[in-house]
């Protein structure tokens, strides 16, 4: 390679300089170790095909090794899916990849080269996902507890039971009285630290309308615990469920509960049979662990309820509400689900048979009960990474 040509540079690197003297005589360069070649682009461009048709006749032509996997968190087929996949096949052509289900190891087939690069991508690949406890409670509450829950957790408690306290952030100063049986002086305070308990605001919704509303807020669990006890103890709630689910990062954790309605339906010769349909309360909860030890969670509640009122032929429909949504919470801290409203209105009335019939005078012989409830459903889901060392009882 010879030439000329004139150049003003200042205060430019050399390799800087060397590229743009290239480019302008359409020339290239390679580095090999500490040597740069440089020529015509063209020649460049030869060599290096050429290169790689001879790798490749290398490759055809180099003799097949066979290597054993041990997978040992990760499942073998899925992992075998991603080395013969046709968007990114890991595999030569002459490769093969088995996987033995029983012991969930791959039998890999391919050049040696092949085999060092795929164990070392296994490597990073087949390693153990973080799992999280998925903590749930299912209350039915009437309205009232559900709005005095809302004033409650709408406060920042500082001090400890037997004394008095002053609510701040979200509530009007007063007192709470030690009506749990606590001992005075002892110091209430949740798992994130001393006088660090962060609690919701405005639950539920005001003027509902009958549909799902979703409201995020934390909430100790000590506390809410108590708040939930002393609310079955006053009956003005019922604790209906509290499961509890082990999932892994990423992975969605399903938590049902409900009943299956017969029904009879017809079969292609004629004939009748019983089948079932569920009405169910359900909850699905997907984590995923962000780099930061928050947990974002992609919920899906639906809830179920079989209107007997309106039945046809004794089989009743089913009333669906469903809500899809995805929050970002602290570990450790409650999602307040609520919105679900249910309403029963009942009217009785008792009476002495033909006396109660007299007007004016037949009120003195009867007696009128009207029932009507308003109750809502709260859920209550608590995420909690678990350390690897962490063993649940």
């Amino acid at each position: 390679v010879e030439g000329r040509i004139t150049l003003r540079l200042k205060n430019v690197p050399w390799d800087q300089a060397l590229d743009i003297i290239l480019k302008s005589k359409g020339l290239s360069k390679r580095q090999i170790d500490n040597v740069i070649m440089v020529a015509p682009t063209e020649e460049v461009a030869a060599r290096e095909q050429l290169e790689l048709e001879s790798q490749q006749k290398i490759e055809e032509l180099a003799p097949l090794r066979s290597d054993f996997v041990q997978i040992n968190y990760a499942k073998a087929e899925d992992l075998a899916a991603l080395l013969k996949s046709d968007e990114n096949r890991l595999l030569s052509e002459r490769g093969n990849v088995t996987v033995d289900v029983r012991t969930n190891t791959l039998l890999i087939q391919d050049t040696a080269a092949k085999l060092e690069d795929i164990r070392r991508l296994l490597q990073r690949l087949d390693i153990p996902v973080r799992q999280v406890l998925i903590e749930s409670r299912i209350v039915i509450a009437n309205n009232d507890f559900a709005k005095d829950l809302g004033v409650r957790f709408g406060a920042n408690f500082d001090g400890s039971f037997g004394d008095n306290f002053t609510l701040t952030a979200g509530a009007l100063p007063g007192h709470l009285d030690n009506s749990f049986g606590i001992a005075p002086g002892i110091e209430i305070n949740s798992e994130e630290g001393e006088n660090q308990e962060g609690l919701m605001v405005n639950l539920p919704v005001t003027a509902p309308s009958g549909g799902l509303n979703f409201l995020v807020g934390k909430v100790g669990t000590y506390l809410l615990q108590l708040e939930l006890t002393a609310m079955q103890t006053e009956g003005r709630g019922e604790l209906i469920s509290s499961p509890r689910v082990i999932t892994s990062d990423q992975t969605q954790a399903t938590i049902k509960q409900g009943v299956e309605i017969p029904y009879q339906e017809a079969t292609s010769s004629g004939a009748t049979k019983v089948s079932f349909k569920e009405a169910l309360l359900k909850l699905d909860v997907t984590p995923h662990i962000t780099p930061d030890d928050r947990v974002r969670m992609d919920l899906v509640i639906n809830k179920d309820n079989p209107d007997f009122s309106r039945s046809v032929l004794g089989v009743p429909p089913i009333d669906t509400r469903e809500i899809e949504t995805t929050v970002l919470v602290d570990n450790g801290e409650t999602v307040v689900l609520g919105g679900v409203f249910e309403r029963t209105k009942q009217k009785n009335m008792e009476k002495v048979p033909f006396f109660g019939d007299i007007p004016y005078a037949g009120v003195l012989f009867r007696r009128n009960e009207n029932i009507d409830n308003n109750n809502e459903l709260l859920i209550f889901v608590t995420p909690k990474i678990l350390k690897e060392t962490l063993t649940v009882r």
